[in-house]
């Protein structure tokens, strides 16, 4: 059955298998050119009982091999490519009809001990991969040479020129992460930044680093679910948290937002989405990677927005971006993979090189995008054409 696949789905690309035995198939004939290598006889019933799940978890137990380095990424492109519209059928729609009727709401104690699964892992591994400010999120790729750290860049002050800031500003961060982008507001816009976080070490190592930069006077951070904050901000932007608010709790969010948004404020979301399915996320990355996300589609982001009583000011579809951040992740993640390995095991480099990659296919040719929402409580604060962003070449320092 799975021979009859294959041979039926691969249409692009070239993908070359080891059965346990020894044998060999080959399917396609264009570039690029993959191999799989099956270990386990076992592991072909999971992948047909199971593909969505099945593939992430017999690569963790080695099930399965490709090879080494880039192999991991080419074949999963492959798969993904040929097999990323199939239509989930069977007890893979079922199970999410039934995540999505039996979940339980994020609330605040179930978010802190979901974040603490992915972002409490020691700051170690991070700092492995990410860029020099250690952003955790899309970069923005003006031109397709640019450096991680210089799309980094040109992403802060793509959202710095959406926010329009003023000297004096109060800024909230919903979601500020390791603290990259309020020390870049902070030290660019001389604004005031509140970071609201979950993760513990996220917190320690943010307030560390504004200690270090001098910036403790004019950014702060605070180890608070957004739902427990109080206060009046002129600007919010949230980057990359979005994803773990929960489909139930999208209302909760935005109501929160117009809360603390001035009158004349503008407030920037941003986040993965999808473009053309549901917002159904791959359940292996929920279950290994990111418990309880759900990637939002616009026809979910757009009601919850508009109850809220906010304005979308301007929506903005990000393309790729993210595919070529991962690339650079998963290349960085493979430069020190043997440290990972001595440090926290096989089976966990495994998982996150799958993780890194299998979501770089997914951008690539599947449904994933990034959206960037800007919004306010009315039309003044926002200019009537996007001329204030300026060109894509001014992004860069």
């Amino acid at each position: 059955m799975l021979l009859k696949a294959l041979e039926k789905n691969i249409r692009a690309g070239c993908l070359n298998l080891r059965m346990p035995d020894g044998t060999w198939h080959r399917f396609g004939s264009e570039p690029p050119e993959a191999y799989w290598y099956v270990n386990d006889p076992t592991m072909l019933t999971r992948l047909l009982r199971d593909p969505e799940y099945a593939l992430g978890d017999t690569y963790l137990a080695r099930g399965w091999d490709t090879e080494y380095g880039e192999g991991l990424r080419t074949l999963l492109q492959v798969l993904v490519r040929n097999f990323g519209q199939v239509q989930a059928r069977g007890w893979s729609r079922l199970r999410e009809l039934l995540y999505r009727w039996l979940m339980p709401r994020n609330g605040i104690a179930r978010s802190q001990r979901q974040i603490e699964q992915h972002y409490d892992l020691d700051e170690w591994l991070f700092r492995r991969f990410l860029d020099r400010e250690m952003f955790y999120s899309c970069a923005y790729f003006t031109r397709p040479d640019l450096s991680l750290e210089e799309a980094q860049q040109a992403k802060c002050e793509l959202i710095r020129r959406k926010l329009l800031l003023q000297p004096g500003q109060k800024v909230l961060d919903i979601g500020s992460g390791w603290g990259g982008l309020a020390f870049y507001l902070a030290t660019r816009a001389e604004v005031q930044v509140t970071g609201l976080t979950l993760s513990g070490e996220q917190w320690r190592v943010a307030r560390q680093e504004a200690e270090k930069r001098g910036l403790a006077g004019r950014v702060q951070f605070l180890l608070e679910d957004y739902r427990q904050h109080r206060g009046r901000y002129d600007r919010i932007v949230s980057v990359g948290m979005f994803e773990h608010v929960g489909l139930r709790n999208y209302g909760a969010f935005f109501r929160q937002v117009e809360q603390l948004l001035a009158p004349d404020g503008v407030a920037l979301l941003h986040t993965i989405g999808c473009s053309q399915t549901d917002g159904a996320i791959n359940p292996w990355m929920r279950r290994h990677v990111f418990p309880g996300a759900h990637l939002p589609s616009l026809s979910q982001l757009a009601p919850a927005v508009e109850r809220a009583r906010l304005q979308v000011a301007d929506l903005e579809v990000w393309r790729l971006h993210y595919a070529y951040t991962l690339r650079e992740w998963f290349r960085r993640f493979q430069q020190v993979r043997e440290e990972v390995v001595k440090r926290m095991g096989e089976r966990f480099a495994r998982l996150w090189e799958f993780y890194l990659a299998g979501c770089e296919a997914k951008f690539l040719y599947g449904d994933l995008v990034v959206f960037q929402v800007q919004m306010a409580k009315q039309h003044g604060p926002v200019p009537i054409t996007r001329d204030y962003l300026g060109s894509a070449s001014t992004l860069v320092p």
